[in-house]
């Protein structure tokens, strides 16, 4: 099994047009998140090859490395997480919030726009947040975005957009109009997404705005965060420490998953490959399980048991209704992008991660 630094080096040898990012500098927002950090870790081995690659045939051009600018709010948890690239000349770390205007970070060719509430606990302890950083925060990034000329633009939506199958259709295709009851607190999450989308619109028209949307299915893997509340990141965490793993429902909810290397190079593939403007759904067709077969398979691989529980009120209001939500991803695997990691693989590594195992693979 490859340790998480071997898979990011394999990933860079799938074909995408990876000329396109040399001499480039990609804005990330929510750098210390599940994709941000994916997506830096990938950029950065990227440029550390691009420079190896300059270095052995003394040439420049398109061996030039990217420069990554990243964002997030909290400075201390930037440097737990990314510290290995703090005193590289193509990593810069900007403490902001996304929610006022930007401060001054300089050109950025490409803007992912990957900051986000994207937990139930978030959800309901934070609403008002969840709310802004899809709306206000997806302004302010789009106004940077067309005040440096950039590129392209890339917004991080869900699969959330979707919101309940109603039995009118087996997989969510991206023109799939959804259902979701926004009277509810639940739906300041995917409402603002939804709104985040239509501002993206709005961009293009107003200011000529080039941008793409992928929109990812359900991600885990090892760089998701302590405090991550949903259902899955519960599973993993009891299983890693040896406690039995609580399942708050009968566990029939049938959802796809992604791991997360596997999503950030989706978001790498629509925002290298895709056309401009369009949504593509990023998910593992081979990851499509029930939340009681993670539980079973995360049990028997670690010699734990599954446990029902009731959840409390708060765990209750930041719960998705929807009890069916697959995605249709032929469009973005018409880019190309196929997930390489598949579901049990992908429990079983990050499991390792979380018990430090990860380097002794």
């Amino acid at each position: 099994m490859q340790t998480y630094k071997e898979e990011v080096q394999l990933l860079l040898k799938q074909n995408l047009p990876w000329e396109r990012l040399a001499g480039k500098t990609v804005m990330i927002s929510g750098a210390t998140g599940m994709i941000g950090k994916c997506l830096i870790d990938i950029l950065m081995q990227y440029g550390q090859e691009q420079r190896n690659h300059a270095g052995r045939n003394h040439s420049s051009g398109s061996s030039a490395p990217v420069k990554v600018i990243a964002l997030s709010r909290n400075e201390e948890n930037a440097r737990q997480r990314l510290g290995i690239y703090w005193n590289d000349r193509n990593f810069e770390y900007i403490a902001c919030d996304v929610n006022r205007t930007l401060p001054e970070c300089g050109q950025a060719d490409y803007v992912i726009h990957a900051a986000s509430n994207t937990h139930p606990l978030q959800y309901a302890a934070d609403p008002v947040g969840t709310i802004t950083a899809n709306i206000i925060g997806t302004k302010n990034m789009l106004d940077y975005a067309v005040s440096h000329k950039s590129e392209r633009f890339c917004f991080l939506s869900s699969v959330e957009i979707y919101g309940e199958n109603r039995g009118d259709t087996d997989r969510f295709k991206e023109d799939y109009l959804g259902y979701v009851d926004c009277n509810t607190l639940r739906a300041g999450y995917p409402e603002s997404k939804r709104a985040g989308e239509a501002l993206c619109n709005a961009y293009r028209q107003a200011h000529k705005l080039d941008f793409v949307i992928p929109r990812l299915s359900r991600v885990y893997g090892e760089t998701m965060l302590p405090g991550d509340s949903k259902a899955i990141a519960q599973f993993i965490k009891k299983a890693a420490v040896g406690a039995d793993i609580v399942l708050k429902s009968a566990g029939t909810q049938l959802y796809s998953y992604t791991y997360a290397l596997d999503a950030a190079m989706g978001v790498l593939t629509v925002l290298l490959k895709g056309e401009g403007g369009a949504a593509y759904n990023v998910s593992d067709t081979e990851s499509e399980v029930t939340l009681r077969q993670i539980t079973e398979w995360l049990a028997e691989d670690n010699g734990v048991k599954v446990i029902f529980e009731m959840p409390d009120a708060a765990e209750q209001a930041g719960y998705s209704a929807a009890t069916k939500a697959i995605l249709d991803t032929r469009k973005i695997e018409a880019l190309g992008w196929r997930a390489q990691t598949h579901m049990r693989e992908g429990l079983r590594k990050t499991v390792l991660a979380l018990r430090g195992e990860d380097e002794q693979r």
